[in-house]
């Protein structure tokens, strides 16, 4: 019964927008159905309103903006299945939400949180955070440490998704924290970075999946998910003021050995003879076409001179697979952001939404459909 609780959630949003549309009968079929999959007394009260109204209305002529004001202070009387109150009533959370930030918390490491196996694929993953983070955003959970769950389940999903991450995440794990940051001494159950920096903060995560902001304006109360390192950085700052100045170069001496050696491999590897947009700082600004996909890529004045018979063929092999590639990364993109949208608006009932998402399309999957069939026909 529980696992129905976000359904009839979805169905009780999708009755108030039917009542608000003049539609009663959808409203009560919705409304019905919410009842049957999570019996509730708002639910209830709504249905018993809803009859009410349309009696009074058959009976005596009543308006429709007064059925409709009626239905919708009824329904921002009740808490819903969250325990958010209608209307502008304080917003509250139940039981069970607080059983579940309390979960999170105590969960000793990545899989935990997202509550999945070590042999999880990536839609597992992908799964796993959909259901957790609509659970546990601002949003839609006000319980106490709902935001740091939040965040937390963000960071996961972000370093489990992360091959080399996650290597190191199952290195911590066998071997202690102590082994991979020395300078770490364990952590706690409510340590969810765990050392680790996501590549992408829980909000950025979430709008990723999502297709966008969340459909309120609690968005901004929680920080990025680089606010506990920085914080951590300003109390080390803080404790070691009096080292000098050469505490602050040994510091910054890693950093700027870094800064070299990519800046000396940078100069060593010698940059490719096209791009495939114009690019004037380079010199890339000569069009052309390859001859088999007919991809355009640009080059500099010279490039006929040198690229000739063998070395234009591979040079123009580059070119595509180049392509290619960033066909699959665009449709990949494509593809997140429509599926996002789909479930958002299943998820909040949003026929609007769902509409948008459906007519929304993927070009670059259509054109490597194309490119595919040409390589292969």
């Amino acid at each position: 019964m529980e696992s129905n609780r976000d359904e009839a959630e979805r169905c009780i949003a999708i009755a108030l927008a039917a009542a608000k549309a003049n539609q009663p009968e959808k409203a009560r079929r919705f409304l019905e159905k919410a009842q049957r999959l999570y019996p509730s007394t708002r639910v209830r009260v709504l249905l018993e309103s809803l009859n009410k109204n349309e009696q009074s209305a058959n009976g005596q002529s009543q308006s429709r903006e007064s059925t409709n004001s009626q239905f919708k202070k009824t329904s921002g009387d009740f808490p819903s299945a969250n325990g958010e109150a209608g209307g502008e009533a304080p917003k509250g959370y139940t039981q069970d939400q607080v059983d579940a930030v309390k979960r999170v918390k105590q969960c000793k490491d990545y899989y935990e949180i997202l509550g999945v196996t070590r042999e999880a694929s990536d839609e597992d993953l992908k799964k796993a955070y959909r259901k957790l983070a609509l659970k546990f955003h601002p949003d839609k959970n006000h319980a106490p440490g709902a935001t740091e769950a939040f965040k937390a389940i963000g960071t996961a999903y972000a370093v489990l998704s992360n091959p080399e991450k996650r290597k190191q995440e199952e290195w911590v794990d066998q071997f202690g924290d102590e082994k991979l940051n020395p300078g770490r001494h364990g952590h706690s159950h409510s340590d969810f970075h765990r050392g680790f920096e996501a590549d992408i903060s829980p909000e950025d995560l979430f709008n990723m999946f999502f297709g966008g902001g969340f459909p309120s304006s609690n968005v901004h109360v929680y920080s990025n998910g680089r606010m506990r390192y920085t914080y951590h950085q300003r109390q080390d700052r803080r404790e070691h003021q009096g080292d000098g100045g050469l505490g602050l170069f040994v510091q910054l001496m890693p950093i700027l050995i870094l800064i070299i050696v990519s800046a000396l491999s940078q100069m060593m590897v010698s940059s490719p003879p096209y791009s495939l947009s114009h690019r004037p700082s380079v010199g890339h600004v000569h069009r052309r076409v390859t001859e088999h996909l007919k991809v355009t890529y640009y080059v500099s004045e010279n490039f006929a001179d040198e690229y000739t018979g063998t070395n234009l063929k591979n040079v123009e092999r580059s070119v595509e697979d180049d392509y290619i590639a960033n066909l699959r990364n665009n449709c990949w993109k494509e593809k997140q952001q429509k599926e996002g949208l789909l479930y958002r608006a299943r998820y909040f009932g949003d026929s609007d939404l769902y509409q948008r998402a459906q007519k929304m399309g993927t070009p670059s999957c259509s054109r490597l459909s194309d490119v595919q069939a040409s390589l292969h026909g």
